[in-house]
Protein backbone atom coordinates (compact mmCIF):
# COMPACT_ATOMS: atom_id res chain seq x y z
CA UNK A 1 0.00 0.00 0.00
CA UNK A 2 1.36 3.75 -0.69
CA UNK A 3 0.26 6.39 1.84
CA UNK A 4 2.24 9.14 1.32
CA UNK A 5 2.46 11.94 4.43
CA UNK A 6 0.60 15.00 2.54
CA UNK A 7 1.26 17.03 1.85
CA UNK A 8 4.50 16.18 -0.30
CA UNK A 9 6.64 19.16 -0.75
CA UNK A 10 8.61 19.93 -3.88
CA UNK A 11 10.87 23.29 -4.56
CA UNK A 12 8.11 25.62 -4.92
CA UNK A 13 4.84 23.22 -5.12
CA UNK A 14 2.24 21.60 -2.11
CA UNK A 15 1.13 18.39 -3.75
CA UNK A 16 -2.60 17.75 -1.25
CA UNK A 17 -5.27 16.45 -1.20
CA UNK A 18 -8.38 17.50 -3.41
CA UNK A 19 -11.56 19.31 -1.58
CA UNK A 20 -14.75 20.89 -2.37
CA UNK A 21 -13.46 24.01 -1.31
CA UNK A 22 -11.27 23.74 -4.52
CA UNK A 23 -14.04 23.98 -6.95
CA UNK A 24 -13.23 27.24 -8.23
CA UNK A 25 -9.86 26.57 -9.13
CA UNK A 26 -9.91 23.87 -10.51
CA UNK A 27 -13.47 25.03 -12.62
CA UNK A 28 -11.13 27.65 -13.74
CA UNK A 29 -9.09 25.56 -15.91
CA UNK A 30 -11.05 22.38 -16.46
CA UNK A 31 -13.36 24.20 -18.10
CA UNK A 32 -11.03 25.51 -20.95
CA UNK A 33 -11.24 24.64 -24.34
CA UNK A 34 -7.37 24.93 -24.66
CA UNK A 35 -6.71 22.68 -21.25
CA UNK A 36 -9.42 20.00 -22.42
CA UNK A 37 -8.04 20.17 -26.28
CA UNK A 38 -6.07 16.92 -25.70
CA UNK A 39 -7.78 15.75 -22.84
CA UNK A 40 -10.79 12.79 -23.33
CA UNK A 41 -13.05 14.57 -21.74
CA UNK A 42 -14.73 18.42 -22.93
CA UNK A 43 -14.95 21.26 -21.14
CA UNK A 44 -16.34 20.94 -17.60
CA UNK A 45 -19.55 22.96 -16.38
CA UNK A 46 -19.65 23.62 -12.32
CA UNK A 47 -21.66 20.87 -11.28
CA UNK A 48 -19.32 18.52 -13.64
CA UNK A 49 -16.40 19.96 -11.59
CA UNK A 50 -18.00 19.42 -8.27
CA UNK A 51 -18.99 15.30 -9.19
CA UNK A 52 -15.07 15.21 -10.48
CA UNK A 53 -13.97 16.49 -6.82
CA UNK A 54 -16.48 14.39 -5.17
CA UNK A 55 -14.78 11.50 -6.93
CA UNK A 56 -11.81 12.45 -5.43
CA UNK A 57 -11.83 13.30 -2.04
CA UNK A 58 -10.64 10.12 -1.02
CA UNK A 59 -7.72 9.24 -3.47
CA UNK A 60 -4.87 9.78 -1.04
CA UNK A 61 -3.67 6.36 -1.11
CA UNK A 62 -2.93 3.56 -3.02
CA UNK A 63 -4.26 -0.02 -1.55
CA UNK A 64 -5.04 -2.34 -4.93
CA UNK A 65 -4.10 -2.32 -8.89
CA UNK A 66 -6.38 -0.20 -10.31
CA UNK A 67 -6.32 2.73 -7.26
CA UNK A 68 -5.26 6.66 -7.82
CA UNK A 69 -3.55 8.79 -6.03
CA UNK A 70 -5.10 12.32 -7.11
CA UNK A 71 -3.76 15.23 -6.23
CA UNK A 72 -4.14 19.09 -5.96
CA UNK A 73 -1.03 21.26 -7.02
CA UNK A 74 -0.68 24.31 -5.30
CA UNK A 75 2.14 26.85 -5.50
CA UNK A 76 3.93 26.90 -2.01
CA UNK A 77 4.27 31.04 -1.60
CA UNK A 78 0.48 31.95 -2.78
CA UNK A 79 -1.28 28.56 -1.88
CA UNK A 80 -2.98 28.77 -4.75
CA UNK A 81 -4.07 25.89 -6.54
CA UNK A 82 -3.20 25.57 -10.13
CA UNK A 83 -3.25 22.12 -10.91
CA UNK A 84 -4.07 18.15 -10.77
CA UNK A 85 -1.44 15.33 -11.06
CA UNK A 86 -2.20 11.51 -10.68
CA UNK A 87 -0.65 8.21 -10.52
CA UNK A 88 -2.69 5.22 -11.24
CA UNK A 89 -1.66 1.54 -9.79
CA UNK A 90 -2.16 0.10 -13.66
CA UNK A 91 -1.32 -3.37 -12.89
CA UNK A 92 0.01 -5.19 -10.28
CA UNK A 93 1.51 -8.31 -12.00
CA UNK A 94 3.61 -6.38 -14.44
CA UNK A 95 4.33 -3.54 -11.74
CA UNK A 96 3.38 -1.04 -13.66
CA UNK A 97 2.00 2.85 -13.10
CA UNK A 98 0.69 5.66 -15.28
CA UNK A 99 1.25 9.30 -14.40
CA UNK A 100 -0.61 12.28 -15.34
CA UNK A 101 -0.89 16.04 -14.68
CA UNK A 102 -3.23 19.20 -15.56
CA UNK A 103 -1.35 22.61 -14.93
CA UNK A 104 -3.60 25.38 -15.61
CA UNK A 105 -2.43 27.89 -18.74
CA UNK A 106 -1.94 31.15 -16.98
CA UNK A 107 0.75 28.79 -14.84
CA UNK A 108 2.06 27.36 -17.74
CA UNK A 109 5.92 27.92 -18.87
CA UNK A 110 7.29 27.41 -15.20
CA UNK A 111 8.22 24.26 -14.69
CA UNK A 112 5.48 23.23 -12.79
CA UNK A 113 4.57 20.18 -14.54
CA UNK A 114 7.95 18.73 -14.70
CA UNK A 115 8.44 19.50 -11.01
CA UNK A 116 4.64 17.88 -10.12
CA UNK A 117 5.65 14.62 -12.34
CA UNK A 118 8.86 13.98 -10.69
CA UNK A 119 7.69 14.25 -7.32
CA UNK A 120 5.63 11.01 -7.92
CA UNK A 121 8.22 8.92 -9.78
CA UNK A 122 9.49 8.19 -6.44
CA UNK A 123 6.29 6.77 -4.98
CA UNK A 124 5.65 4.76 -7.87
CA UNK A 125 9.54 3.47 -8.10
CA UNK A 126 10.67 3.12 -4.50
CA UNK A 127 10.63 -0.26 -2.50
CA UNK A 128 10.57 1.20 0.31
CA UNK A 129 7.35 3.32 1.15
CA UNK A 130 6.53 3.22 -2.34
CA UNK A 131 4.80 1.04 -4.42
CA UNK A 132 7.77 -0.72 -6.16
CA UNK A 133 7.07 -0.56 -9.60
CA UNK A 134 8.90 -1.24 -12.68
CA UNK A 135 7.88 0.98 -15.20
CA UNK A 136 5.74 3.54 -14.88
CA UNK A 137 4.59 5.06 -18.41
CA UNK A 138 2.79 8.65 -19.71
CA UNK A 139 -0.01 8.32 -22.03
CA UNK A 140 -0.67 11.61 -24.23
CA UNK A 141 -2.89 12.37 -27.61
CA UNK A 142 0.63 12.67 -30.16
CA UNK A 143 0.01 16.61 -30.57
CA UNK A 144 0.45 17.54 -27.39
CA UNK A 145 3.68 18.82 -27.42
CA UNK A 146 4.37 20.43 -24.21
CA UNK A 147 3.19 17.10 -22.43
CA UNK A 148 5.84 15.73 -24.29
CA UNK A 149 8.55 17.75 -23.40
CA UNK A 150 7.66 17.67 -19.71
CA UNK A 151 7.81 13.37 -20.12
CA UNK A 152 11.31 13.78 -21.98
CA UNK A 153 12.54 16.10 -18.91
CA UNK A 154 11.52 13.25 -16.51
CA UNK A 155 14.00 11.17 -18.85
CA UNK A 156 11.32 8.68 -20.04
CA UNK A 157 11.82 7.86 -23.85
CA UNK A 158 8.91 7.57 -26.46
CA UNK A 159 7.99 4.04 -26.42
CA UNK A 160 4.75 3.99 -29.29
CA UNK A 161 3.04 6.18 -31.42
CA UNK A 162 -0.19 4.32 -32.34
CA UNK A 163 -1.85 5.91 -35.23
CA UNK A 164 -5.43 6.78 -35.06
CA UNK A 165 -5.66 4.37 -31.90
CA UNK A 166 -8.16 6.27 -30.31
CA UNK A 167 -11.82 7.80 -31.87
CA UNK A 168 -12.17 10.90 -29.49
CA UNK A 169 -14.37 14.22 -29.71
CA UNK A 170 -15.57 13.09 -32.90
CA UNK A 171 -11.80 12.75 -34.57
CA UNK A 172 -9.45 9.70 -34.70
CA UNK A 173 -6.52 11.08 -32.87
CA UNK A 174 -3.03 9.35 -32.49
CA UNK A 175 -1.75 8.46 -28.62
CA UNK A 176 2.28 8.28 -27.74
CA UNK A 177 3.64 6.80 -25.04
CA UNK A 178 6.53 7.35 -23.45
CA UNK A 179 8.03 5.37 -20.32
CA UNK A 180 10.92 4.74 -17.53
CA UNK A 181 12.02 1.84 -16.05
CA UNK A 182 12.91 1.79 -12.41
CA UNK A 183 16.21 0.53 -13.21
CA UNK A 184 17.26 3.61 -15.19
CA UNK A 185 15.29 6.09 -12.61
CA UNK A 186 17.62 4.59 -10.15
CA UNK A 187 20.53 5.12 -12.19
CA UNK A 188 19.57 8.70 -12.84
CA UNK A 189 18.76 9.49 -9.29
CA UNK A 190 22.82 7.93 -9.00
CA UNK A 191 23.91 10.03 -11.53
CA UNK A 192 22.75 13.07 -9.72
CA UNK A 193 24.13 12.17 -6.61
CA UNK A 194 28.19 11.93 -8.14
Amino acid sequence: MLRPDLPITTERLLLRPITPEDLDAIHAYRSRADVCRYLYEPPSSRDEVREWIGKRLDRTRIRVEGDVLGLGVVVAATQQLVGDVMLHWVSQAHAQGEIGYIIHPDHAGRGYATEVAAALLPLGFDTDGGLGLHRIFGRLDARNTASARVLERLGMRREAHLVQNEFVKGEWCDEAIYALLADEWFAQLAGNLE
